[in-house]
C-alpha cells in the first residue's frame, strides 16, 4: 500500500461531494495550501479518489437516495468536535442542486458557499444567462430560442427557418431538464449541417416529450484554441477576490463530454476577467464560478456562452498558476474576511493529456511555440501532483494513452469549427 503523508490540522474540515477529477482537483488545492486531507463523499467510488493522498473516501453505494446522502453528511458532522467548522463543497451541477434542496438541514452543520435556488435556476438556463449579458453589454453568441412547452401553439417557432447559414449549433437551455429526456442520437451539443438535420432534431425532441427550451446558435468558427475559460470567486460579503482566465488548447470530443477543456494555458485576458467580475456583481453571486467563452476569429469578439455555478472540473489550472483556489473560500467562510483581489496571469500549461497530443492540435505557429515554451517552465498535470506517488503517475500514463485512442477515433485532426 502506498504510504500517505501525515495530514496537518488546519482547524477546520472540508467535505467534497462527488467523484472523479471534479473533486480531485479541489482536494489537491486544499492539500497544497493547508497540508490537509479532505473527505470525499461519493455514491460510487472512482479509482483516482480511492488512491489520492489528498482525501479520505466515504462511499454511500450506488442505490443511496438523496435523503440518505443528507443523513450521512449530518452523521459525519456529528463526529466533529463541537464548534469545529467544516466547509461543504461540490463541483457537479446535480450535487449543487442537492445542497440547495437540503440547505436547511445542512447549514446548521456546514459552511456553504453557493447561491440560492432562485439564482441557480436563473443561471442554469442559458437563455436567461444571455439576457443578463445583453443587459450588461457583454457579448454572447446570436441565438434562437425554441420553447417546446409551446409546441402546440399556432405561433410556435419550432418550424421556422433559422436566420443564419449552416452549420449551426444546438443545445438545451437547461441541462437538468434535458438530462431526463432520451432519444436516439442524443448529444450534449449538436453540430447541424443542414436545415433537414435541424428539423429532424426538433421532431426528435418533441417526440421524446421534451418541454424545455432549446437553443439554436450561429456557429462561431474556430477550433478549440478559440475557447476561453474563466474561474472566479465572489465572497459572501460581495467582493470578487479571485479571477483567472486561460486559453483552451484542446477539449474533449466524445459525445458526452464535448467542449470540456482538457488542456489550457493561463495568461492575461483583462477584458474577459473584467466582464466576468461585472456579471458576478450584477447578479450578487456568491461562491466559485466558471465561464465558457469563445473568441470569434473573424472579429475578435469575445462571446460568453454560459456560467457554471461551480469552480469547474479543471480548476487546477488556477492553483497550478500559483494561487490555490482553496484559500479564497476558507478566508471568506471560515475566517470571515476577504482577501485582496488576485488576478492570476502566470503562464502555466495545464493538461491531463500528453503534451505531444496537445501540440498536434495547435495549428497556429506562434501559439504552438508559446505552448512549447510555457511547457518547459510550467507544465502541470493534477495526476502528477508530487505527494500523490507512483499509483497516480501510472494512472496519468494509462489515461494519456486512452486519450490518444479516443482522439484518433472521434477527432483525428483539428477542424476549423472544433467539430
Amino acid at each position: 500500500m502506498r504510504s500517505r503523508s501525515t495530514p496537518v490540522d488546519p482547524g477546520f474540515d472540508v467535505v467534497v461531494l462527488g467523484a472523479g477529477l471534479n473533486s480531485l482537483n479541489l482536494t489537491i488545492a486544499f492539500h497544497q495550501q493547508y497540508g490537509m486531507r479532505c473527505t470525499t463523499v461519493v455514491r460510487v467510488p472512482v479509482a483516482m479518489n480511492e488512491h489520492t493522498a489528498t482525501s479520505d473516501l466515504l462511499v454511500l453505494g450506488a442505490e443511496s437516495s438523496d435523503e440518505e446522502m443528507r443523513d450521512a453528511l449530518v452523521d459525519l458532522a456529528a463526529r466533529r468536535p463541537a464548534g469545529r467548522p467544516a466547509l461543504l463543497l461540490t463541483n457537479a451541477d446535480s450535487l449543487i442542486a442537492f445542497i440547495d434542496r437540503f440547505r436547511d438541514d445542512l447549514e446548521p452543520h456546514y459552511l456553504l458557499a453557493q447561491v440560492d435556488g432562485a439564482l441557480l435556476a436563473r443561471l442554469a438556463d442559458k437563455a436567461e444567462f444571455a439576457e443578463i449579458c445583453e443587459e450588461l453589454d457583454i457579448a454572447t453568441v446570436p441565438t434562437v430560442i425554441v420553447d417546446f412547452s409551446r409546441a402546440e401553439e399556432p405561433d410556435w417557432n419550432g418550424a421556422a427557418e433559422l436566420p443564419w447559414s449552416y452549420p449551426v449549433v444546438g443545445k438545451a437551455a437547461n441541462t437538468a431538464e434535458y438530462h431526463h429526456v432520451d432519444f436516439p442520437g442524443k448529444k450534449k451539443v449538436f453540430f447541424l449541417e443542414t436545415p433537414a438535420q435541424q428539423q429532424a432534431l426538433v421532431a426528435d425532441l418533441r417526440a421524446a416529450g421534451f418541454t424545455g427550451r432549446f437553443l439554436f446558435q450561429e456557429l462561431i468558427e474556430g477550433d478549440d484554441t478559440a475557447q476561453r475559460s474563466i474561474t472566479a470567486y465572489r465572497s459572501s460579503r460581495g467582493r470578487v477576490t479571485l479571477l483567472c482566465a486561460a486559453q483552451v488548447l484542446l477539449g474533449e470530443h466524445t459525445p458526452d463530454a464535448l467542449g470540456r477543456p482538457a488542456a489550457m494555458v493561463v495568461g492575461e485576458h483583462p477584458t474577459l476577467t473584467a466582464a466576468a467580475e461585472r456579471f458576478l456583481d450584477a447578479v450578487d453571486y456568491v461562491g466559485f464560478a466558471n465561464f465558457d467563452v469563445k473568441v470569434d476569429p473573424r472579429t475578435g469578439r469575445e462571446c460568453f456562452f454560459e456560467i457554471n455555478p461551480r469552480i469547474g472540473r479543471n480548476n487546477y489550472y488556477v492553483t497550478a498558476a500559483g494561487e490555490p483556489v482553496a484559500r479564497h473560500v476558507v478566508e471568506d467562510r471560515v475566517h470571515g474576511r476577504d482577501l485582496d483581489q488576485v488576478v492570476v496571469t502566470s503562464p502555466v500549461l495545464y493538461t491531463i493529456l500528453p503534451l505531444r497530443l496537445v501540440l498536434r492540435y495547435v495549428r497556429d505557429p506562434a501559439l504552438h511555440e508559446r505552448v512549447r515554451r510555457v511547457a518547459r517552465r510550467g507544465l502541470r498535470n493534477p495526476f502528477r501532483y508530487r505527494p500523490e506517488g507512483l499509483w497516480m503517475r501510472a494512472y496519468s500514463l494509462v489515461s494519456g494513452l486512452n486519450f490518444v485512442r479516443k482522439y484518433r477515433a472521434v477527432y483525428p485532426r483539428p477542424t476549423d469549427t472544433g467539430f
